[in-house]
């Protein structure tokens, strides 16, 4: 397939969901649940505040999109740490690994934790507590699998099991993610050779799958069922439940500046790295959102981002339905550990503000092999 006609597939794809979505989901709003399902666990990605669908790479592209989980050059691990909505106790504990496989394909398995501490134990007649504690948990394991099927378009496609577990009830289901990247070439360097892969596209389809319920003990309960008023355990059924499905399209563009030619061996020293992004995001159960972010790299060793979401009523305290501010920004140090091999082990931090609370704080390390 021809480049322009890939390009022309993704522009319209992008008008034909801005058209369907603009006026939003807001009417069912609240409706779903596995809402852990929309957080992004991991640091370097949440810095840009999700608007690096189109051009993502390695295991982070989980999250985000699939397909840049086959830009794996060997292996890449990570560990996220994440204080979620500072002050409320709760932790989110994230790790993963993708692994080359073959020539072009890369497997990828995560795991995340969603920790909400000990929470003290209430009846209707004890509504202050004094029966004990218990520790609710969400944890999501993601298994994927991602190919490159030409120079220029990756794909890849995501199984997700998610499992909440509360003192006596749980609910457990598996949904579905598929992703597209497409890479191309826009201008010429200064060895006046084409530019390739500065330009990223993407397209990203999240959380599709069936219904979730709660089931346990906790749907029970002791009664008196007439007409004898003989005591019984009577248990009731949840309501099914969707899940937060979402539909992602959007592009980076990359500039290089301060490039050093190297005429004999024709090669560039990109010293730095200029990276713009945007993308549009479809929910079905809350409002659309708009993302944009950029990233400063010194090398690659040294990189400094941030971004803002925005959705409607987002900068009215009366109208802003979601905790989120906005803003994001992040860091990352990362140095080689073998020039040779190219691996490199980098440390990441990003920040994103809401109000109340005092904001997300998530701090990783990645090692890529």
């Amino acid at each position: 397939m021809k480049r322009p006609i890939i390009l022309g597939i993704i522009s319209l794809s992008f008008v034909w969901i801005s058209y369907l979505a603009k006026a939003g989901n807001e009417q069912r709003s609240g409706q779903a649940g596995a809402s852990e399902l929309l957080i992004n666990p991991w640091a370097r990605s949440s810095g840009w505040g999700g608007a690096n669908t189109a051009g993502v790479k390695g295991l982070e592209a989980l999250n985000l999109n699939v397909a840049g989980t086959a830009f794996t050059k060997k292996m890449d691990l990570i560990f996220a740490h994440t204080k979620w909505l500072a002050g409320t106790g709760i932790n989110i504990n994230a790790f993963g690994f993708t692994q080359r496989v073959g020539e072009s394909g890369a497997l990828s398995l995560a795991f995340m934790n969603m920790d909400f501490g000990e929470i003290d134990v209430t009846t209707v007649d004890l509504p202050e507590g004094g029966l004990g504690t218990f520790h609710p948990s969400y944890n999501i394991i993601s298994l994927a699998y991602a190919k490159e099927f030409s120079n220029s378009i990756y794909g890849g496609l995501t199984t997700k099991i998610v499992n909440e577990k509360l003192h006596d009830l749980g609910a457990t289901g598996v949904c579905f993610d598929a992703g597209i990247q497409y890479l191309t070439g826009l201008g010429k360097n200064k060895l006046g050779k084409k530019i390739r892969d500065n330009l990223h596209m993407g397209i990203s389809l999240k959380n599709w799958g069936p219904t979730m319920r709660y089931r346990g003990d906790g749907m029970s309960f002791r009664a008196n069922v007439p007409p004898n008023d003989v005591i019984m355990t009577v248990e009731s059924r949840s309501a099914e439940f969707e899940l937060p499905a979402l539909i992602t399209i959007g592009a980076m563009m990359d500039f290089y500046l301060g490039v050093d030619v190297d005429t004999v061996n024709q090669k560039l020293d990109r010293t730095y790295r200029l990276s713009v992004a945007a993308n549009f995001t479809s929910n079905s159960f809350t409002k659309d959102q708009f993302h944009a972010g950029l990233e400063f790299a010194i090398k690659e060793f040294i990189m400094i981002r941030g971004g803002f979401v925005y959705e409607k009523g987002l900068f009215n305290f009366d109208t802003r339905t979601t905790v989120f501010t906005g803003p994001t920004a992040g860091v990352t140090i990362q140095v080689p550990m073998n020039k040779e091999k190219g691996s490199t082990i980098g440390l990441d931090y990003s920040y994103r503000a809401t109000n109340p609370f005092n904001g997300v704080h998530s701090l990783g390390i990645k090692v890529s092999l």
